[in-house]
C-alpha cells in the first residue's frame, strides 16, 4: 500500500454531474458551483467537456480563468482536435489547468464503439497523451470501461501511457458494474504488474448502477488509488456517480480503519448540496446519507431519549460538522 495517505478530491458535477437529465447548467450557474466548491477546497474541479458545445468551452475557460485554489480540468477524448480545444479553456489556470484524456479499453467497446484493435487503441492512447503533454505536465489519462477491459491489456495501456507522460491514470468503472472486492483487485493487480505505476498517481472514477460507487471507490483506496473522482450529491449519468459527500465523511468518521485523509472543508458540504439542488432542482431525497433531510432527524422514542442524553448514541457524525446547525426530533 503506497504510503501516501492523502487522497485527492476531483470533482466532476459540471461535467459527469451535469449530464444527469435536467441537471443542466449555464456558464453563471456552473461558476456559483465553482465558486462553492473552491470553497469545499476540492482538489480538482472537472469544468466540463469543451468539445462538446461552445457553452462548455465558454464555462471550463471562465472557471479557468476565476478558479485560483483548485486544478481545473477539462475533458477530452484521444484526438487533436479535442485535447487543443481543452487546453485553450484550461491554460488561464496555469500549470493547474488539467487535460483528461480517455479512450475505451474493453472488449465491447473497442470492437463495437470504436472499432479498433489493441494495437490501434495503444497507439492512439500515447499519441494522446504526448499530445497533451507538449501544451503542459498536468495530463490525466482515463481508459474508459476499465472494469470489464482485459487485465493484461489494461496494464499494458496504463504502463504505455504513463511511459508517454501521463501524470494520473484513472481506471473507471464506467458502467457501475464492478464490486468493491473485484475492484480492489483491479487496482492491487496494476500496482503489482505495471513497472512504472509510482511514476503516476491513480484515480478512480466510479458509478452508481448498482448502488456501489461509495464502496467501491474506498475498496479501491485500500487498494492504493489517491484520487477519487465524485459529484456532489452523486449526481451523473444514469444512477449517478461516487458522492462526494459520502466517500468523504466515511473517510472522516472511519479514520480508525481507514487512515487517510482529504482536504475537504466538510463544514461547506451541506450549502454545497443546498446549491446544486437549488440551482439544478434535482432534489435529494430525504433519507439520502449526510446530506437528506433526514440524515440527522429521529422518531424513534428511543433514539430520541438516546441523542437528548449522549449524541453518539445514534449519530456517527455530528450535523455542525457538514454545516448543519442541529439535528432535529420528530413527533411520530
Amino acid at each position: 500500500m503506497s504510503t501516501d495517505n492523502r487522497i485527492r478530491i476531483f470533482d466532476t458535477t459540471l461535467r459527469d454531474g451535469e449530464q444527469a437529465p435536467s441537471a443542466s447548467m449555464n456558464v453563471d450557474e456552473k461558476l456559483r458551483i465553482a465558486h462553492q466548491l473552491e470553497k469545499l477546497k476540492v482538489d480538482v474541479i472537472e469544468a466540463g467537456f469543451p468539445i462538446a458545445s461552445d457553452g462548455d468551452f465558454e464555462a471550463t475557460r471562465k472557471i479557468a480563468q476565476t478558479i485560483k485554489h483548485c486544478e481545473i480540468a477539462g475533458l477530452c477524448r484521444a484526438n487533436a482536435k479535442d485535447i487543443d480545444r481543452v487546453w485553450e479553456a484550461v491554460k488561464y489556470a496555469g500549470e493547474r489547468g488539467r487535460i483528461h484524456t480517455f479512450i475505451a479499453t474493453s472488449d465491447v467497446h473497442m470492437k463495437y464503439k470504436l472499432q479498433m484493435d489493441e494495437e490501434q487503441v495503444v497507439a492512439k492512447a500515447v499519441e494522446a497523451v504526448k499530445r497533451a503533454r507538449g501544451y503542459t505536465a498536468n495530463v490525466e489519462f482515463s481508459a474508459e470501461d476499465a472494469v470489464r477491459t482485459r487485465l493484461p491489456f489494461l496494464a499494458r495501456v496504463v504502463e504505455a501511457v504513463i511511459e508517454a507522460g501521463a501524470a494520473i491514470v484513472n481506471i473507471p468503472d464506467t458502467v457501475g458494474y464492478t464490486i468493491p472486492s473485484e475492484y480492489f483487485n483491479i487496482i492491487r493487480y496494476l500496482k503489482e504488474k505495471v513497472a512504472n505505476i509510482d511514476q503516476a498517481i491513480l484515480s478512480v472514477h466510479c458509478h452508481n448502477d448498482l448502488g456501489l460507487a461509495v464502496a467501491n471507490s474506498l475498496a479501491a483506496i485500500e487498494a492504493g488509488a489517491r484520487q477519487v473522482e465524485c459529484t456532489i450529491n452523486g449526481i451523473g449519468e444514469r444512477a449517478g456517480n461516487c458522492s462526494l459527500e459520502e466517500v468523504v465523511m466515511s473517510l472522516n468518521v472511519r479514520n480508525d480503519i481507514l487512515p487517510y485523509r482529504t482536504n475537504i472543508e466538510t463544514t461547506h458540504i451541506y450549502a454545497t448540496s443546498r446549491l446544486l439542488s437549488t440551482i439544478t432542482g434535482i432534489m435529494v431525497q430525504p433519507n439520502k446519507a449526510i446530506v437528506g433531510a433526514n440524515a440527522f432527524a429521529h422518531e424513534a422514542g428511543i433514539h430520541q431519549h438516546g441523542v437528548m442524553m449522549e449524541k453518539s448514541t445514534y449519530e456517527i457524525m455530528t450535523p455542525e460538522s457538514i454545516g448543519l446547525n442541529q439535528n432535529k426530533l420528530v413527533l411520530g
